[in-house]
């Protein structure tokens, strides 16, 4: 099977890389903002109309707030990018918030955190790919019409080029990303420079539409309710953030300083496109409505279930550029485009934060290792598996997806930030020297400003959208929570059970004496070689195994043991039900039971194929003998193979293949092959 399946791997994933060339796929800052920060970059393009769609519940009077959310959000994204700089100086190890927590707060807070950024790796996945789907159906109808179908394409996409290496990745998602900076950039300087110096009146597509509000009038404690709700919504724009924290370990040296500068670079990116698309929304009129066949209006008519909503930034495009125009299909490509490759935040994120909780124990050690391209391979395609499972439930409806979002992301916020304080608390006790102690200081008042910060917005969080969908979220926490602390329990209960003890016991006691078994259907070439095998082991005893399933093959076996004459008893056991497995189990039971202290060695003939189908058609009674005799106390089990034909066939090719020369090796040269330096036995 794996030599059927090895061509197309490589074709896919690329050539395995050794483990020598892991400092090859570090990344410079250039790679490493559009690898870490695309998610908190692209998140304008959603994050404006999350505020304006929630504001639009009290009509269109309501629009007037969004300036002020948007300053809001842009002091808390300051907030959090100043405090995430200290986080990557301080702990440059790679487990971010979760490792933050552990150390300061405790086991505990620090598997909230793992439970709340996986939870939030996920939905960073399903919504960026959903609101891509979305941008990329407004001018591609058969994208909507098919909207699960391709979104599950995108992410099997994603996947592979992420299992190709982070930093092959990382260069095919630079460009895009770029592009999309610049367009909006253009977009907000020339939308600034026409409805300021040349006085244009730009006016969306939706402009001339009329809201109709579910809740009109809105006043008192409903309105500050509705503007905390938007506030909320438009908070997803710091999504990702942690990320950079997260993946300080693959920037090049020094990596601190380079993660601390991506870090500040971001921030200052991306408050600036959330604030001018904020601004050129107001100012082009734009139209947005949770419920948009019926709330939206146009000549007193709503609009109905054939119209499609189009996100902001599109809107905003249109007015801007013009419709059709080539700027307006750049940007409208790069937004969707950049939407995509947003999930690859979350690509670098999970395998990574995977990768540090196996090594932790909390999840399986299959998650710590590196695939074929030094990329957590196991740790993607789980990733890739969650998050197609939530699109698929989801009907990678965004609007939907996005109440889930940003729980968690807060989550991890508060109780990092707050494992700061108590991080410099902790040194500051030690410190002597005034001048590093009021850096300590400033440090931890950066922290400290935004644990208050962070914990004030989850609360809001939490009141605004629980009944919306935020449940969801803490309910994956939780199923993530109890599930790590579930395998972290397995582990450690094993590490007790099968720890080396002090003094000699049964386990390290010589048997008595050992009862070879060897199991035989006919007399032939592999039943002949096991037969010779457990001669050389010099067994106590020794004998012959068969069941009685057919009359006749017993007896032909009989007469073919006799006229052979081999000198090993033969045992025959009846099975009137025509089973194997049984009587063969309850034997090796029944010879325990008669000398507990005796060892009985169960000797299997196996045949080794060399094609994937043909596992189908032998050794299927060895596999089930096999899985059976594991849970039975004293028995060992051997296999003794015997290759066949097409296993040496199977030999030649992979043989072939491995000295086969790529076109273009000979001006390459030859790689290098790894020198075995493990010791021989």
């Amino acid at each position: 099977m794996s030599k059927l399946t090895d061509v197309p791997k490589r074709i896919l994933i690329g050539r395995a890389l050794r483990s020598d060339r892991l400092g090859e796929t570090l990344l410079p800052k250039r790679v490493a903002l559009p690898v870490f920060a695309s998610d908190p970059l692209s998140s304008v393009a959603y994050a404006p109309g999350e505020v304006l769609l929630v504001l639009s519940i009290a009509g269109l009077s309501a629009y007037h707030f969004s300036p002020w959310i948007a300053v809001a959000v842009v002091v808390l994204m300051f907030t959090v990018v100043a405090s995430y700089r200290q986080n990557v100086h301080a702990y440059p190890s790679g487990g971010g918030d979760y490792e933050v927590a552990t150390t300061n707060l405790g086991p505990k807070a620090g598997l909230t955190v793992a439970s709340a950024l996986l939870v939030d790796y996920v939905l960073t996945v399903a919504v960026s790919i959903s609101s891509g789907i979305e941008n990329l159906g407004s001018a591609i109808p058969f994208v909507v019409e098919n909207k699960v179908a391709c979104a599950i394409g995108v992410i099997v996409l994603l996947t592979l080029m992420n299992l190709r290496g982070v930093r092959e990745s990382g260069t095919l998602f630079a460009i895009p990303t770029y592009v999309f900076v610049a367009g909006v950039f253009l977009m907000i300087a020339w939308g600034a420079f026409r409805g300021v110096v040349l006085g244009d009146d730009m006016r969306a597509p939706t402009a001339d539409f009329e809201i109709k509000p579910e809740h009109p009038g809105l006043a008192g404690f409903a309105l500050v309710f509705l503007l905390l709700r938007a506030f909320s919504s438009g908070c997803a724009a710091l999504t990702g953030v942690e990320a950079i924290s997260n993946g300080v370990p693959g920037f090049r040296k020094p990596k601190s300083r380079n993660a601390a500068t991506t870090l500040a670079l971001m921030g200052l990116l991306a408050v600036t496109m959330f604030c001018g698309i904020i601004a050129l929304a107001a100012a082009t009129d734009v139209r947005m409505a949770e419920n948009p066949a019926k709330d939206l209006i146009h000549d007193g008519v709503p609009l109905g279930p054939d119209y499609v909503q189009d996100p902001v930034i599109s809107q905003v495009a249109e007015a801007v550029f013009g419709h059709g125009s080539f700027l307006f299909v750049i940007l409208a490509a790069a937004t969707a485009l950049v939407l995509f490759l947003a999930a690859n935040t979350a690509y670098n994120g999970f395998p990574l934060l995977g990768s540090i909780l196996a090594q932790d124990r909390y999840l399986p050690r299959q998650l710590h290792t590196r695939g074929d391209r030094l990329a957590f391979s196991n740790g993607i395609v789980l990733l890739a598996g969650a998050a197609g499972l939530l699109v698929w439930l989801y009907g990678a409806d965004s609007t939907r997806l996005i109440q889930l979002y940003i729980v968690g992301v807060f989550v991890s916020f508060t109780l990092s930030q707050t494992g700061m304080v108590r991080h410099w608390n902790r040194l500051l006790g030690a410190e002597k020297d005034p001048a590093a102690r009021r850096r300590m200081v400033r440090s931890r008042a950066i922290n400290a400003f935004g644990a208050f910060f962070t914990g004030l917005v989850l609360v809001v969080v939490l009141l605004t959208k629980f009944t919306h969908g935020a449940w969801v979220a803490l309910l994956g926490m939780c199923i993530f929570y109890a599930t790590m602390t579930a395998i972290r329990r397995h582990y450690d209960r094993v590490a007790e059970e099968i720890a080396a003890p002090g003094a000699p016991t049964d386990d390290s006691v010589r048997p008595s004496r050992v009862h070879s078994v060897v199991l035989v259907s006919k007399v032939h070439r592999p039943a002949l070689r096991a037969l010779a095998y457990a001669k050389l082991l010099r067994s106590d005893t020794l004998e012959a195994l068969s069941v009685n399933v057919d009359a006749e093959e017993t007896r032909a076996l009989r007469e073919e043991w006799e006229r052979r004459d081999i000198d090993v008893p033969l045992k025959v056991l009846d099975s009137p039900y025509r089973e194997v497995t049984r009587p063969v189990i309850e034997y090796v039971k029944s010879l325990r039971a008669q000398s507990p202290r005796d060892v009985v060695s169960v000797i299997i003939p196996e045949y080794v194929v060399g094609h994937w189908y043909e596992h189908f058609l032998h050794n299927q009674s060895a596999l089930r003998l096999k899985g059976r005799l594991l849970f039975t106390p004293g028995v060992m089990v051997t296999s003794v193979p015997y290759q066949l034909e097409s296993s040496e066939a199977a030999k030649l090719r992979a043989r072939k293949r491995q000295d086969w020369a790529a076109p273009g090796s000979v001006r390459r040269g030859p790689a290098e092959r790894a020198k075995d330096t493990s010791p021989r036995t």
